[in-house]
């Protein structure tokens, strides 16, 4: 598996990152099997694993750690911080007091001393972001944190991240990490643009749309029993979804392509991308995913997906696992108070 340059940190990753979300509770419980699933993945050539700690309470992150033993350093480590991890209102969050509990905590459970890519999981609109940035630097001049990077941030929020630490002299995100599939391709509008201008690599997560680009659910069929059809009822029975599910199951059956390896190709080849996320949650998954890390589409190919779902646009419904702006989130933003609208 060949490498690509994260960005501009110098830092070389596999177009393939292994993310570990399901690695728990949550999904699979089993820490000897996820073991085996990290060492397969690390043995088939990829060497960028992310995971957060918000992931099934800590326990992903253990799980990496036991897995990581004796080939740490062979390893681009990435974690994330952020989403609460327990009922403490203080345990969240992008303030200092949190972010360098957090890391403490992960680096423990990661059973390491650095982490290669810490990652802010989701903006936090109430934090001022020169104190998260300067909370992010003074970690990486002690060496526990050797890049930083966010995820699901709108276009005008990396903007503002980059001027903020240019203005105060501080550590700036190098890597975004967005949704983006082929039912998902909002951020080709501002969110990758401002990265290549900012020179940041992008990791991107549910390039299979959450599941949809799996090929399991189709149109006029009961939709399988999975853990993501119960946690996104809305997205998996979506009509427009699995109307251009179908359509491009078609695609890639003429083009003699799995679904899954198709929408895994199309996320690497856009120049702005730098690894797909891929999540399994069984061997048998992760052996699918990694069947297709040598497909490559051609420019025709890339034009009849675009047919089907244009570029910039999204089909997929992300639900509650995308970041939804304060100005979105809360209607007294979007309204003037009803005194003042009477009085004009």
């Amino acid at each position: 598996m060949h490498h690509r340059p994260l960005g501009r940190t110098g830092i070389q990753v596999s177009p393939y990152c292994l993310g570990t979300m399901m690695f728990g509770s949550l999904a699979n419980s089993d820490h000897d099997e996820c073991v085996r699933m990290i060492h397969k993945a690390l043995d088939a050539g990829i060497n960028f694993i992310d995971t957060a700690d918000a992931y099934s309470n800590g326990e992903s992150e253990e799980i990496v750690g036991k897995a990581l033993k004796g080939r740490r350093n062979a390893v681009v480590l990435a974690t994330k911080a952020v989403l609460p991890m327990g009922d403490d209102p203080n345990r969240r969050g992008g303030s200092r007091r949190w972010l360098v509990q957090a890391v403490e905590e992960s680096l423990l459970r990661l059973q390491t001393d650095h982490i290669d890519l810490y990652q802010l999981h989701r903006p936090v609109p109430g934090t001022d972001m020169e104190e998260t940035l300067s909370a992010l630097t003074d970690l990486m001049r002690q060496g526990k944190v050797r890049a930083i990077g966010a995820s699901t941030f709108p276009a005008a929020d990396i903007v503002e991240a980059q001027w903020v630490a240019e203005r105060r002299a501080l550590a700036r995100f190098r890597t975004e990490q967005p949704p983006y599939s082929i039912l998902n391709r909002s951020i080709e509008r501002d969110v990758l643009p401002a990265c290549e201008r900012f020179g940041m690599g992008v990791l991107a997560w549910s390039p299979l749309a959450k599941g949809m680009l799996t090929g399991k659910y189709r149109k006029g069929r009961p939709a399988p029993a999975s853990l993501r059809a119960s946690y996104f009822p809305r997205a998996m029975s979506d009509e427009a979804s699995l109307d251009a599910v179908e359509q491009l199951i078609r695609l890639a059956d003429e083009a003699g392509i799995a679904l899954p390896h198709m929408a895994l190709a199309f996320v690497v080849a856009h120049p702005a991308m730098t690894a797909a996320i891929i999540g399994p949650r069984t061997p048998e998954q992760l052996d699918a995913y990694l069947a297709g890390a040598g497909v490559m589409l051609d420019d025709a190919l890339l034009d009849r997906i675009d047919a089907i779902v244009p570029p910039g646009s999204d089909i997929a419904p992300l639900e509650r696992a995308a970041y939804v702006p304060p100005a979105l989130a809360h209607a007294v933003l979007r309204r003037r108070p009803a005194a003042e609208r009477a009085a004009a």
